[in-house]
């Protein structure tokens, strides 16, 4: 099976160094720099140059007619034409993440609700497998 997340323009990455400002976001690369770091933009975020070890590749690509460093209005466009956020919504890996985010937003009685309820499941299917 070959390879088929590679850096390229348009390419949708996930930030996934902590400690970075940007960690968590959807972006995508519209500018190489040299060979380890990328010009990374979306709308809502400030164009800037991250290194390419601070990045997820995702699966997600944007068509920017290969075009180096489009405008913010064209980048939008584009990011809003190939569905981005509904497709990473959609994916497993999009999928995980708001799973974790929820359940990091959890209150005390929230657990304690979910504790519950997976204790009745375990005893509805103890109950109908005996």
């Amino acid at each position: 099976m070959p390879f088929t997340r590679n850096i390229e323009l348009g390419r949708v990455c996930l930030v996934n160094l902590a400690c970075d400002p940007l960690y968590g976001k959807l972006v995508t690369i519209v500018d190489f720099v040299d060979m380890n770091r990328v010009v990374v933009d979306a709308p809502g975020i400030t164009r800037c140059v991250i290194s390419l070890r601070r990045l997820a590749v995702t699966s997600l690509v944007v068509d920017l007619n290969e075009t180096r460093s489009p405008s913010k209005a064209v980048l939008t466009a584009a990011v809003k034409a190939a569905d981005v956020d509904g497709k990473w919504a959609a994916s497993a890996w999009g999928k995980k993440l708001a799973r974790q985010a929820a359940r990091k937003n959890l209150s005390d009685f929230d657990r304690y609700k979910v504790m519950v309820a997976r204790t009745k499941r375990k005893a509805l299917i103890a109950k109908a497998l005996a």
